[in-house]
């Protein structure tokens, strides 16, 4: 409930309260006759015009759900909030190509229902109205605007390809930051690769693929992509319509998996990510586990960080990163496990143990 206020607020709401109830299913509106009087009851007290729902309304839930607000109050439930802040960041021609498809995906099905004050009652001749007229026309604008955007997105998808040819010509290895929206993802590409990716303290600043050249302590060079971020209940038309720049992960060689260890939900966090490269079947990759923002950890909830570091992450911890993207720490001990897996070598320590301790230095100044 958090993440959906967070997410109104980034669409520009103002969150004035929440509330949730337990069923065993959801009703045909969604929520029980006595939590909707009751929120009819709030809807007039606080003046209310728009209603957050964090699931995705079945089309007869939304119609029903909005019948019984009344046409004063705008319903919007989870997934076409999300599609809203997407539709808000996307800057390129592909991230608008991509949430326009999305949304017109999410829109298709939801048409029923919208042009019945036109509809002619009864059976037999003159039944077809004006109403179902209008209906099918929409219905077929829509599928035909879907096609349009396909055929654009799948000369997005020629073009990196014919990218990526000419970056294997070059022989340049591949790594992309993934992770949970708002992890510091864009922080850390700027620390390593010095450029001037634009970062926001807001969920999903960036929703296209951005690439940087860093150079490896080794002396090799590798080109790491920052990804859009992921989130719960991630809507799947997005994943459908972001399918050219997951694309860019597929093609990694390795995944650094960026976590905000000081969020409250940090493991819980790091497990949807997980969840959603096994649907993607990327879960086998070479993956870094890099707790980032260090620099603001002291003690969560009275307790020591250690213990609550331990508490979510238990047996990774041996496998982690820790850094600060921000303040710079911890940078060359990730850049040194890149290098580490990319010459096949064990993930466990550095060649270079001096870089190594310096490294582990400031970050205990900075955790204790």
């Amino acid at each position: 409930m958090a993440e959906l206020a967070e997410l109104a607020r980034s669409a520009g709401a103002l969150v004035i309260g929440s509330t949730f109830q337990r069923l065993d299913r959801p009703t045909n509106t969604y929520i029980g006759k006595g939590k909707l009087q009751e929120l009819k009851n709030q809807i007039s007290l606080l003046n209310i015009d728009t209603v957050l729902v964090d699931d995705e309304l079945t089309p007869t839930q939304q119609r029903n759900f909005e019948t019984e607000l009344g046409e004063r109050v705008k319903l919007i439930d989870r997934t076409a909030l999300i599609l809203d802040v997407f539709a808000r960041r996307a800057h390129t021609k592909e991230g608008r190509l991509q949430v326009e498809l999305a949304q017109h995906e999410y829109l298709l099905p939801r048409l029923a229902g919208q042009w019945t004050h036109l509809e002619r009652l009864g059976g037999g001749i003159g039944t077809r109205g004006p109403g179902e007229t209008q209906l099918e026309t929409d219905r077929r604008l829509i599928r035909r605007r879907i096609q349009n955007l396909k055929k654009n997105l799948e000369s997005v998808r020629t073009h990196r390809r014919l990218y990526k040819e000419r970056r294997k010509q070059r022989d340049i290895p591949v790594a992309s930051l993934i992770g949970y929206t708002n992890a510091g993802k864009s922080t850390i590409l700027n620390t390593l690769s010095k450029s001037k990716v634009k970062t926001e303290n807001r969920l999903f600043s960036t929703l296209d693929p951005v690439t940087r050249k860093i150079l490896l302590p080794s002396g090799n060079q590798l080109l790491l992509t920052d990804t859009v971020g992921f989130i719960q209940k991630l809507p799947h038309t997005l994943v459908a319509a972001f399918k050219a720049t997951l694309e860019e992960v597929e093609e990694s060689e390795i995944l650094v998996h960026v976590v905000d260890i000081t969020h409250n939900n940090a493991g819980d966090q790091a497990e949807v990510v997980d969840e959603i490269l096994k649907k993607l079947n990327l879960y086998c990759k070479p993956r870094i586990l890099v707790l980032n923002k260090i620099d603001k950890l002291k003690s969560l909830d009275g307790k020591p960080v250690t213990s609550d570091i331990q508490h979510k992450f238990g047996s990774l911890l041996e496998k982690v990163v820790f850094i600060s993207g921000l303040k710079n720490i911890g940078t060359t001990r990730l850049k040194l496990e890149l290098d580490n897996i990319l010459n096949n070598n064990t993930r466990k320590t550095t060649n270079n143990p001096d870089v190594y301790h310096q490294d582990r230095v400031k970050a205990s100044k900075t955790v204790q």
